[in-house]
């Protein structure tokens, strides 16, 4: 195929382009004879739309890549203008061939002129409008619907086990009257550490409990970055933010440097709590925590508390719920002991108060709104991935994170 010849524009202003467009709209109305015979639309389709010595891609080398920015919008519309006309041209001369075929029977008796005639008024009027149809059954794909078939089904989504266990937890809460409370992840050694009365030495502070951000050496210990073990941050910020009254449920992801085993898993969620007010005492934790209990595991649940240490709390206990699985009789889920160990809490220690003080007062150095003498509270913390693991009967916290739909859609 021999190569086109396209000069460039002597301007691109509108007059130049409809003149110089307007010829090339007429060079493809007196090639379009061409289109009568198979060879004819095959080289009329070369000529202007060949890939590589194409008269459209000569063009478009010449005029549209060497128009100015601010004509290219112009020249660029013209130009699919242009190419629109010539699919056109090729489509209706087929189109004319398929409906000449079918009222061929009826024209046995035409003389040439009058099946001229009735191919002009075919491209004039009907054949642009069978284009258009065939364009839009191609595009919306008409003949591969059958409507008559049922519809496609789609599942509504569910929430992750975790996160609706999380959710039910937060909303008994709720209803106490309490608010959540968030925080960041990465954490500073003060506000995971310090503040909580965790001493320098403390094992949760070494490495192989604790994930360290890198480079952080050559801050002062309690500007050090890490990422939090626990969501008690949380409660050292809500403190030295505000005055007491406080109840708060604080919800949150948190890492530690743990090998992950059917139990254990270096990233989990917890739901802790924490009650600043005047006059609270151990029996009012006890209380929040035993209707906790039944309103997540049933009102035959039953609750005790064991004596335990937390730097945080002073007096702390460990709490227990009789076992859902066999009333308290004695099975291999709480190892025949019809108790099932599930939080940790206490009554907030004194050291704690001290140091949310002692922040509050850079700011206000008479302040004494968390004076031990004058409030008391109470704390508590429960792994989410352990109370969804009993309610749902899972061995492996792994399954949690899988993300295996097959075990997913049990809870659907």
């Amino acid at each position: 195929m021999e190569e086109q010849n396209v000069q460039k524009l002597p301007g691109y202003d509108a007059t130049t382009l409809d003149n110089e467009f307007g010829k090339l709209h007429k060079q493809v109305e007196e090639e379009a004879v061409m289109l009568e015979t198979e060879e004819g639309r095959e080289a009329f389709r070369l000529h202007w739309l060949g890939r590589k010595q194409g008269k459209l891609k000569a063009i478009s080398d010449v005029w549209l890549k060497n128009a100015p920015s601010d004509r290219k919008g112009t020249v660029g519309q013209r130009f699919n203008e242009l190419k629109a006309r010539i699919e056109l041209r090729l489509e209706t001369r087929k189109a004319l061939k398929q409906v000449m075929k079918v009222v061929e029977p009826l024209t046995m008796d035409f003389s040439a002129g009058q099946i001229e005639i009735l191919e002009k008024t075919l491209l004039a009027n009907e054949i642009p409008k069978i284009v258009v149809e065939q364009r839009r059954r191609k595009a919306v794909k008409v003949d591969q619907i059958d409507i008559t078939l049922p519809g496609t089904v789609r599942a509504p989504g569910i929430e992750h086990p975790l996160l609706k266990t999380m959710r039910e937890i937060v909303l008994v809460f709720h209803r106490l009257g309490y608010s959540t409370a968030l925080g960041p992840q990465v954490e500073t050694d003060f506000y995971n550490f310090e503040a909580l009365n965790f001493p320098p030495n403390h094992p949760a502070r070494d490495t192989q409990d604790t994930l360290l951000v890198a480079g952080q050496q050559t801050k002062p210990s309690r500007e050090r970055l890490l990422m939090r073990t626990h969501t008690s941050p949380v409660q050292i910020r809500t403190m030295i933010a505000e005055p007491p009254p406080i109840r708060i449920v604080v919800p949150g992801k948190v890492h530690r440097n743990d090998a992950a085993d059917a139990t254990h898993s270096p990233i989990f969620h917890q739901v802790e709590g924490l009650c600043v007010d005047t006059n609270i005492t151990f029996s009012d934790l006890k209380g929040t925590l035993d209707h906790a209990m039944k309103a997540l595991f049933g009102s035959a649940v039953k609750t005790r508390f064991f004596p335990s240490f937390f730097p945080f709390t002073e007096p702390s206990a460990d709490v227990q719920i009789s076992c859902i699985f066999c009333t308290g009789k004695g099975c291999r889920k709480c190892k025949q002991s019809g108790w099932i160990e599930l939080l940790g809490c206490g009554m907030v220690d004194p050291t704690v108060f001290a140091a949310v003080t002692e922040e509050r007062r850079k700011l206000n150095p008479t302040d004494d709104a968390y004076s031990p003498a004058k409030i008391t509270g109470f704390a508590f913390g429960m792994g989410v991935e352990r109370i969804t693991m009993i309610q749902h009967g899972i061995s492996d916290i792994g399954q949690l994170y899988s993300g295996d739909m097959r075990f997913l859609e049990q809870f659907a």
